[in-house]
């Protein structure tokens, strides 16, 4: 179980659910409750659980056996990204489970229509795409595949409502999704710009942050072009559509990146460098930052502007 699935775990022991949580390696149950707890006293700060940390650190049952999972009401998958060991994992899942009982797939990215190959119950798998931090993002999306029955999504995204998220349905199955859909036009764009010469990467990184970072939380992009004007952007595209990158392959200098080791805080090294503090201290500015965004978000809710007595 790495930090999505303990995450995930701790966001659903915070909205009081009873959790059987399967893990490999049980000589890692000491720091997955740790770390579980130490996630637990963050909402207990935020005044987002439904008891104390401890109270609901007791509904956790933290096993490696998949048998434990039967009679639950909802399995969570959050496995690594392989097509073939997912589908081998629900093959077992659906000689343990009742037929009704929904498989959610925490991918990021693989189509579900590929993942309900060879299931005898397709209809009853579906994507839930979590963010990190997963017990404090209010992101979440419900992806159908082509199988998956509506019914399911509809128990979906009620859940995940009750569960402090503002979940979106992505209707049809597409690869990446919405959220990773749009990021990685965004992170394409981003790499041409830097490999052709035009910004740096510390240029663009300040670029968002003080233009989409400052916005994006009140509205997404669509909000946002009714604020300031649809017909502003339909000029800007008319000309700028044509000159973005329709790049389809990795830019040669970001593979190299991965190539010599440098993956980012956990090497010391990827776009930027870091010490051994620095990467702990921006990990804990993240943490904090996502707290800080989560209150803001609170306070202006999607549909702020429609509840006429909002200030």
């Amino acid at each position: 179980m790495g930090l999505m699935g303990t995450s995930i775990t701790a966001c659903l022991l915070a909205c009081g659910h009873e959790v059987v949580a399967v893990c490999t390696d049980l000589n890692l149950e000491s720091v997955l409750r740790n770390n579980m707890r130490s996630f637990l006293d963050q909402l207990a700060v935020e005044g987002k659980l439904s008891d104390s940390p401890v109270k609901l650190m007791n509904h956790l049952i933290l096993t490696d056996d998949l048998f434990r999972l039967q009679g639950v009401g909802l399995v969570i998958e959050c496995i690594t990204e392989d097509i073939a060991e997912k589908q081998q994992l629900f093959t077992e899942l659906e000689e343990l489970l009742a037929t009704d009982i929904i498989i959610a797939t925490n991918t990021s990215a693989i189509p579900i229509s590929h993942l309900q190959f060879g299931m005898k119950y397709p209809g009853r798998l579906l994507g839930l795409h979590w963010a990190e931090p997963a017990h404090i993002s209010k992101f979440m999306e419900v992806i159908c595949g082509d199988y998956s029955e509506s019914k399911y999504a509809d128990q979906l995204m009620n859940l995940a409502t009750s569960w402090g998220k503002e979940p979106a349905l992505v209707r049809k199955d597409i690869r990446g999704f919405i959220s990773n859909r749009m990021m990685y036009a965004m992170i394409r764009e981003g790499l041409y710009l830097v490999e052709q010469g035009y910004a740096t990467v510390e240029d663009i990184d300040r670029a968002c942050r003080n233009d989409l970072g400052q916005w994006m939380t009140f509205a997404g992009p669509f909000r946002f072009m009714d604020l300031t004007g649809v017909s502003a952007y339909v000029k800007v595209m008319e000309g700028l559509f044509p000159e973005l990158s329709q790049a389809e392959q990795v830019p040669v200098f970001m593979k190299n990146l991965v190539s010599q080791g440098h993956n980012g805080l956990s090497t010391g090294s990827g776009f930027y460098n870091y010490t051994a503090e620095t990467a702990a201290n921006w990990e804990r500015l993240f943490i904090n930052f996502s707290l800080e965004i989560r209150r803001l978000s609170d306070v202006y809710p999607q549909d702020a502007g429609d509840r006429l007595n909002h200030d």
